[in-house]
């Protein structure tokens, strides 16, 4: 047996839920850019965890259910408030999401119906968990979900206890629709693991999130925006990339392990954070994004990945930096709990195994002779 680092290349699995083949991102078959431009999230939901697009009346089903399903636990809301204010927002996430399943009385039923019934709770309520910590954090209460809206209308609501313009949300939608799933990501991998053991959607929900947290998965956007933050005006630009490149350290946002020429998300969030910018007369974020993916593509032939213009369209809605991760989660729910249900039709334990590489023949010595 020969390791292979990082598992890159390994084909662990068989899925019908996504690829990527030739660079193409496909849902169900359903090119990426095809979704951006039509698809609201609630209609990528339905296709994840169904395997084709809703009719009218299955689209309003599920956006009834979403609706219904989106108030969290009181003891929940309770559990958050004990949170340390400056508690890392995926950490939080992670908890509050795994102590769901405490109170639902149908955590442990292995069905297909009851999981799929869980999978329209946990995607309603992430959301309604990473507002909840934000306003309890800030000293401010939570807001209850508005019955009947969108969960990037919602989302957005929640957050800000303002109605949020039409922009706003079809932004923020059309970027939940660009991560919803990706493929045998770390954190669907995690999840799968998890699930094949025949634990339940929570436990695997869980794992995943607690890989998503890690910054080399879920914490790109957050960098980005940080760089952004460090570069602070388009004067400063030229000489910090030229720097960077001279030490050979990493831009954020920028390559990918699966696009090599270059991720197809990232034109539609390009063209979202020029939209945003333009409605509130703030364009400076889209303006140094723009100039630094010039730059950068210039010299060194990268482009942008997903990560790259995410952090300016979320920083244009004002969300605070730290949520763009579990903003992260709140989409990609769609396609761990689609990779679970999934996992659970055609089930294998996934145990792989090692290349010992450590010493051999070792005896045992009695401790008074060490």
């Amino acid at each position: 047996m020969t390791a292979t680092k990082g598992l890159e290349g390994i084909v662990a699995t068989t899925s019908s839920v996504s690829s990527i083949i030739d660079g193409i991102l496909t849902y169900r078959g359903y090119d990426i850019d095809d979704l951006a431009e039509n698809a609201s999230f609630e209609e990528v939901i339905y296709l994840l965890w169904y395997g084709k697009l809703p009719k009218a009346a299955e689209l309003t089903r599920i956006r009834d259910e979403l609706s219904a399903a989106a108030a969290i636990p009181e003891q929940v809301v309770d559990l958050i408030r004990l949170f340390p204010k400056n508690a890392n927002s995926m950490a939080a996430l992670r908890s509050a999401t795994s102590a769901l399943a405490l109170y639902d009385g149908e955590a442990d039923d292995m069905t297909k119906e009851a999981n799929l019934r869980k999978a329209v709770r946990l995607q309603a309520q992430i959301p309604t968990i990473i507002a909840a910590f934000s306003r309890i954090r800030d000293g401010k209460e939570p807001i209850a979900p508005k019955a009947g809206a969108t969960i990037a209308e919602n989302f957005l609501y929640m957050l800000s206890g303002e109605e949020p313009s039409d922009v706003a949300v079809k932004a923020l939608d059309k970027a939940l629709v660009l991560h919803a799933d990706h493929e045998l990501n770390a954190s669907t991998f995690a999840g799968r693991v998890t699930v094949a053991t025949l634990s339940d959607i929570y436990s695997g929900v869980t794992s995943a999130i607690g890989a998503l947290k890690g910054p080399l998965h879920g914490g790109a956007n957050e960098a980005v925006m940080a760089m952004l933050e460090e570069i602070g005006t388009l004067e400063n630009i030229d000489p910090y990339v030229n720097r960077k490149l001279e030490n050979k350290e990493k831009l954020m946002g920028f390559g990918h392990r699966v696009y090599k020429n270059g991720d197809p998300r990232a034109k539609h969030l390009q063209k979202m954070s020029l939209e945003l910018g333009s409605q509130t007369g703030d364009l400076k974020w889209y303006e140094m994004s723009i100039r630094i993916e010039n730059l950068v593509t210039g010299l060194k032939g990268l482009k942008p990945n997903v990560d790259f213009y995410s952090a300016s369209v979320y920083t244009t809605l004002k969300i605070p930096r730290d949520l763009f991760t579990p903003i992260f989660a709140i989409s990609r729910c769609s396609g761990w709990t689609a990779h679970i249900l999934e996992q659970y039709e055609n089930n294998r334990l996934i145990r792989p195994r090692a290349e010992y590489v450590g010493p051999s023949t070792q005896k045992y010595v009695p401790v008074e002779r060490r």
